[in-house]
């Protein structure tokens, strides 16, 4: 592991998750950064850096009642961390994992199972892969983005007719080789927790809980 910090580890994928989904490059806060997203449902975002940062205080303004719709916030703390500052009109996301992988410039993607086939582009730093079963249906499919010596791996999602066949790991260590290609030497992720299962498999390591809270 690479990260010095929890903080290291959050500043990176958020960096990279701005890319992922193209939104709009991180704004430096006293507490993090925010992010300009653009979507009905997803306004914006905020992403506290570390548990310094999740006072009282700094969560009661952010979490305000009058918050506009499709406000979002990410913690790096635990749910009852922030439960009890939580105002009317907030719901909790799928609870998450902050973890990160290093990289080696030796890693290779795996070969792809009989009867399926593994389709990617890279365009503005984001590369995206699919892997098609042989009727053309979606296997798997995931993205990374490149920011510099950073990587986040970002929305791996198996279609359920094909899980269980051992596509998530191919997915992943794809990804990871892709990003090591392009000169990335760790990896960061927000995972759901199926998917921390998977990846702590895998070499992952897990830094902190990642809390999302948002304004419906």
């Amino acid at each position: 592991m690479s990260f010095a910090t929890t903080t290291d580890a959050v500043r990176a994928w958020a960096e990279g998750w701005a890319v992922s989904r193209g939104a709009a490059d991180p704004v430096p806060q006293p507490w993090g950064v925010t992010i300009d997203i653009g979507l009905p449902k997803a306004v914006t975002r905020h992403v506290l850096f570390d548990e310094y940062a999740c006072d009282e205080t700094t969560v009661r303004k952010l979490l305000h009642k009058d918050a506009a719709p499709g406000t979002w916030i990410k913690f790096v703390e635990p749910p009852q961390a922030v439960a009890p500052w939580l105002a009317e009109g907030w719901e909790y996301d799928t609870p998450g994992h902050l973890m990160s992988l290093e990289l080696t410039a030796a890693m290779a993607a795996p070969d792809v199972p009989t009867g399926y086939t593994r389709r990617s582009w890279t365009r503005a730093g984001l590369t995206r892969v699919l892997v098609l079963a042989a009727d053309g249906s979606l296997g798997v499919r995931g993205q990374v983005a490149v920011t510099g010596r950073t990587a986040v791996v970002d929305q791996v999602e198996t279609n359920p007719v094909h899980q269980r066949k051992g596509l998530g790991t191919l997915m992943m260590r794809t990804l990871q080789a892709y990003a090591a290609q392009q000169g990335a030497e760790d990896c960061v992720l927000g995972a759901t927790d199926d998917g921390h299962a998977l990846y702590s498999t895998l070499g992952w390591h897990r830094h902190s809980p990642l809390t999302g809270v948002f304004r419906a």
